[in-house]
C-alpha cells in the first residue's frame, strides 16, 4: 500500500481516492454483464437438462416400408409419423397400428 502524504489532510491511501465517473461506470456494466452472462449459461443448462429429460416417442417396433426403399428422413405430428424415401415418397403412418395411411409422390 502506497502512502501519500499531503500537507492538509494528513495521510491517505490509494485505495482511498475515488474513482472517475467513466470509470465507476465500467467498473458496474463489468458486473451487470458477469451476472448476465452466469444467468444466461444456468438457463442454457436447465434448457438442455429439460430437452435430455424429455421422454421417447411412443412408435411401432417395426416400420414395413416398400420393397427397395430406404429412410432420408423422418417427421411426427399428434397421431402419424412420416418417412421421407429415397426414392421421392412421403410415407405417412398411423403412429399408433403402424398401418400406411397414405402416399405423397415428391415430384
Amino acid at each position: 500500500m502506497t502512502k501519500v502524504t499531503t500537507a492538509m489532510t494528513g495521510p491517505t491511501t490509494v485505495e482511498d481516492t475515488p474513482l472517475p465517473p467513466a470509470a465507476r461506470f465500467l467498473k458496474r456494466l463489468v458486473l451487470v454483464m458477469t451476472v448476465v452472462m452466469v444467468a444466461g449459461f444456468v438457463a442454457m443448462i436447465a434448457v438442455a437438462w429439460r430437452l435430455l429429460a424429455a421422454p421417447a416417442p411412443d412408435l411401432p417396433a417395426v416400420i414395413d416400408l416398400p420393397d427397395g426403399a430406404s429412410v432420408l428422413a423422418f417427421t411426427q405430428g399428434s397421431d402419424w409419423f412420416a418417412v421421407v424415401t429415397d426414392d421421392d415418397r412421403i410415407l405417412i403412418f398411423d403412429r399408433l397400428t403402424g398401418a400406411l395411411r397414405q402416399t405423397v409422390a415428391v415430384e
